[in-house]
């Protein structure tokens, strides 16, 4: 298919393959730099919650955060994902719709928000059977921020469709940095609050976590709008403002799906911490919640070489250049678990050192963690197969394959959770992530011919382990389990990582980042 009117931008003399990867790189360096910013203040948070609230205080906050999240998964519709595979594609067709196209994505998170806020509002009471105060606290907590959803859920689709339309610094600028940042900031104002007496502690810190979203969805909305205008006087023409028929049915067909395997994926992330809540208290869902935030640093890279590459796995879907596809695909794989597992491998070396810094009782979910950080090193391996799923259009396949996670999730933290307590949970939560991958990893095998690149994989693994696990062992037995060691560990091995990333550059492809520090250099439209 020819791109008329539509110029990308390579490297002069840059094969595709080349191109393909160094625009992953560019705007991997720029997802990654707010995912960090992102997961450091996602720590502080919990640092804040754990230091101030202790375990149950922290649970309750965290247990709310969780049920948010699963709704907030709902309350999308599945109109975040629908842009990513859309909006590309009419770049390429038919620029005049995007108007339409955009608000055709915008208005069902602002009803199913809307509607899913007041249904939780009334159902949270069914939270407090238990009739203690933690329940209590968690009913009113969940009632408090579920006003917050409708604006949250706005405010996911709108950065969604600035990602699909090439420009990722809004979706980091605000998604990544500033709503994280904003977010301990207010907690710790309403922790203030609190200790003046004008509410409940655990109460107040939820409804400051849920509320920046309001003002962050304004922000998505003003970039996005005037994104999509500029996209207009590109084409030469302004769209209707609703799309036609055609295309809307086009939406919703592809949505459907995906806004049910949504909220099915993020209750596979989340709805442990909740049945951990219900099963062993709020002070285990505390100690627990906690461990799997720090799981979240691992997945940095994978975040955000996810919003790069799955606009482009739409769009080149779409042009059937599976070759590309495969490339990108296998190169950005090797790129995440190259940078990811070293952050793992130190976690659970030093799992008691870190979980101690949130304070005493928190120790007791090292095993935990040590299980969560190998569960999620199987999902590093497998990259964003997901999304290369997705993006090809099949999202009944990721519904079917989603529900088959969770049913199964949900039964090992029943019967493990009783039987372990957190570590049940984590086990049940590793085994899920394991299955999620390798189910989605055989289908984008079968329908799309892509493969998994063992070779690849398993050598970015092996360059990571030489370079973290002797330096771990080494540190640990000469300084014990201490913070000091943590940090002369993660400092030695990152260095090893580095040295051996630079002589190995074209192997690992790593040659692609330099473009990153290079200024001023010629560009040339690519040929349509």
């Amino acid at each position: 298919m020819s791109v008329t009117g539509e110029k990308q931008v390579v490297d002069r003399g840059a094969s595709p393959h080349s191109a393909e990867r160094r625009q992953a790189a560019r705007g991997g360096v720029i997802g990654i730099s707010g995912a960090a910013i992102g997961s450091v203040m996602g720590f502080a948070l919990t640092f804040i919650l754990a230091r101030s609230l202790g375990e149950a205080g922290s649970g309750v906050v965290l247990q709310t955060i969780a049920i948010f999240t699963i709704v907030l998964g709902l309350a999308k519709a599945g109109m975040d994902t629908a842009a990513v595979w859309l909006l590309p594609r009419l770049q390429i067709s038919d620029r005049s719709t995007l108007r339409g196209a955009t608000m055709a994505l915008l208005v069902p998170p602002a009803v199913v928000g809307s509607l899913l806020a007041l249904l939780l509002a009334v159902l949270a009471p069914q939270l407090g059977a238990g009739g203690d105060a933690d329940s209590q606290q968690l009913v009113q907590a969940v009632q408090g921020a579920s006003w917050f959803l409708p604006a949250a859920a706005i405010m996911m689709v709108a950065l969604a469709a600035t990602r699909a339309l090439g420009n990722i610094v809004p979706y980091a600028a605000i998604g990544n940095i500033g709503l994280p940042v904003a977010r301990p900031l207010l907690v710790l104002g309403s922790l203030g609050l609190g200790a003046l007496g004008l509410g409940t502690l655990p109460v107040l810190a939820s409804i400051a976590w849920a509320a920046p979203a309001a003002i962050a969805m304004v922000a998505a909305l003003l970039i996005l709008w005037r994104r999509v205008g500029a996209h207009e006087r590109g084409a030469g023409s302004h769209g209707p403002l609703w799309p036609a028929r055609e295309l809307n049915v086009q939406i919703w067909k592809f949505a459907l799906p995906r806004w049910f395997s949504s909220g099915v994926e993020q209750s596979i992330i989340w709805f442990d911490v909740v049945l951990v809540g219900l099963i062993a208290g709020a002070g285990a869902a505390g100690v627990y919640g906690a461990a799997s935030r720090f799981v979240s640093v691992g997945l940095i890279v994978a975040t955000a070489m996810r919003m790069v590459v799955s606009p482009r796995f739409s769009a080149l879907l779409g042009e059937n250049k599976t070759r590309l596809v495969q490339d990108l695909y296998s190169t950005t794989v090797s790129w995440i678990v190259l940078l990811g597992a070293p952050v793992y491998a130190l976690f659970m070396f030093f799992a008691p050192t870190v979980l101690g810094w949130l304070g005493s009782g928190f120790e007791s979910g090292s095993t935990a963690l040590i299980v969560l950080c190998a569960g999620a090193l199987t999902f590093l391996m497998a990259g964003n197969v997901d999304a290369l799923l997705m993006m090809s259009g099949r999202s009944g396949w990721m519904a079917v394959n989603k529900v088959i996670v969770l049913v199964l999730n949900v039964l090992g933290n029943l019967w493990l959770v009783p039987l372990w307590g957190i570590t049940g949970a984590a086990v049940s939560w590793a085994f899920s992530l394991l299955l999620d991958s390798v189910l989605a990893s055989v289908e984008s095998r079968i329908f799309l011919g892509i493969k998994f690149g063992a070779r690849q994989v398993f050598y970015a693994l092996f360059v990571a382990g030489v370079c973290v696990v002797p330096v771990s062992l080494l540190t640990r037995a000469l300084m014990g389990q201490s913070t000091a060691a943590v940090f002369v560990a993660g400092a030695t091995s990152m260095a090893a990582l580095a040295a051996w990333c630079w002589l190995d550059r074209k192997r690992l492809h790593l040659d692609d980042l330099a473009l990153l520090s290079r200024s001023g250099r010629r560009e040339a439209p690519a040929a349509t």
